[in-house]
C-alpha cells in the first residue's frame, strides 16, 4: 500500500504581544526550527503548522500596527526561509502566513512549497469571520483562489484554513479537483468550538473520501485572552476516524504515517460523487 508520511506542528506563542512583528516572527521561527528539524529526522514527507504561524492570532484587537506582520508570497522572509527547509529535508511544506499582497491589501494566507524547495503557489483563506473576539475582516481580504489542489512530490494536497472548515462547499471542491490529503490550520479557542473540531472534519473526510490534518495552537495569548487554544491536532482518515492526535496544551509534532490507498477504496466503496445531483443544486447559489 502506498503510504505518506505526514506531521503537524502545533504551538505556543514565543514573545510578548508588545514586541514588534518582526520581533514575534523571528521568536516563532526559531522556536519552530528544531521541529521541522525533527520532522525531517523521522521521515515526514508532507509537514504543516498552525493558522498565521509567525504570530499571535492578533484578531481580537482592531489594531492596525498588525498590518506590519504581513509578508509578501512567496517573496518573503518566511517562505524563503521554509524554501530552504524543503529543499534541505527534501519535505513538502504549508506555511500559513499573513500575507501583504500590495500595501493596504491582506490576506490570510498559506504557502505550498514542494520538496525541491520550489514554490507551488498559495492558497487564501475564502471564508472570513467577524464577530466578537474574531474581528478578522479588519486584518483580511476574503481570498477568490478557485480551489487549488497542489500536486506535489508525494501526493495532491489541499488547504483550507480555519473558519473555512464550517463550509461543506470547499471540502467538496477540493476532492472533486483531485486532493487526497487536505490541510487545516487554525486557531481556534475553547468553547463551541471545541466540540465541533472533532466533529466537523470528520464528517468532511468522510463525506469527501480524503485524509484531512487539522492543526490548532495551544495557550493563551495577553492581553487579549479570548480563551484557551487548546491544541488536539489530529489526523484523520476517509472513515472519518481520527488516527492520531496531539496533546492539548503542549508544543508538539505530530508524526503520523496515512494509508494513501484508503482515499480510492472509500471512494469506490461511497459512491458520493457518482451519486451527486449538481443538476439539481442551483437554488444553493442563487439563495442569498
Amino acid at each position: 500500500m502506498a503510504k505518506l508520511k505526514i506531521g503537524l506542528i502545533q504551538m505556543g506563542l514565543k514573545a510578548a504581544t508588545s514586541a514588534t512583528p518582526a520581533e514575534i516572527r523571528d521568536a516563532m521561527l526559531a522556536a519552530h526550527l528544531p521541529l521541522i528539524e525533527a520532522a525531517g529526522a523521522q521521515g515526514v514527507q508532507v509537514l504543516c503548522f498552525q493558522e498565521v504561524f509567525t504570530q499571535p492570532y492578533f484578531c481580537p484587537s482592531q489594531d492596525a500596527r498588525w498590518y506590519a506582520a504581513a509578508e509578501a508570497i512567496p517573496d518573503g522572509h518566511t517562505t524563503r526561509l521554509m524554501q530552504d527547509c524543503a529543499k534541505r529535508h527534501g519535505m513538502v511544506i504549508v506555511a500559513p502566513i499573513y500575507e501583504q499582497d500590495i500595501t493596504g491589501v491582506y490576506y490570510n494566507a498559506a504557502a505550498v512549497i514542494d520538496a525541491d524547495g520550489s514554490y507551488l503557489g498559495k492558497y487564501r483563506k475564502t471564508h472570513i469571520p467577524q464577530v466578537a473576539g474574531f474581528w478578522e475582516k479588519f486584518f483580511f481580504k476574503p481570498g477568490a483562489s478557485n480551489w487549488p489542489v497542489f500536486q506535489t512530490a508525494f501526493c495532491k494536497l489541499g488547504v483550507y484554513i480555519c473558519y473555512d472548515r464550517h463550509f461543506p462547499e470547499g471540502w467538496r471542491a477540493l476532492a472533486l479537483r483531485g486532493a487526497e490529503y487536505i490541510v487545516n490550520p487554525s486557531a481556534t479557542v475553547a468553547g463551541v468550538s471545541e466540540y465541533l473540531w472533532k466533529l466537523e472534519q470528520p464528517a468532511a473526510a468522510a463525506a469527501n473520501g480524503v485524509f484531512i490534518g487539522a492543526v490548532n495552537r495551544v495557550g493563551r495569548e495577553a492581553p487579549w485572552d479570548i480563551g484557551e487554544f487548546y491544541g488536539q491536532s489530529y489526523v484523520v482518515n476517509p472513515r472519518g476516524e481520527i488516527e492520531a492526535i496531539a496533546s492539548r496544551d503542549k508544543d508538539e509534532l505530530l508524526v503520523h504515517e496515512i494509508e494513501m490507498d484508503m482515499v480510492r477504496e472509500m471512494r469506490d466503496k461511497w459512491q458520493f460523487f457518482r451519486d451527486r445531483r449538481p443538476d439539481t443544486y442551483g437554488p444553493l447559489t442563487e439563495l442569498n
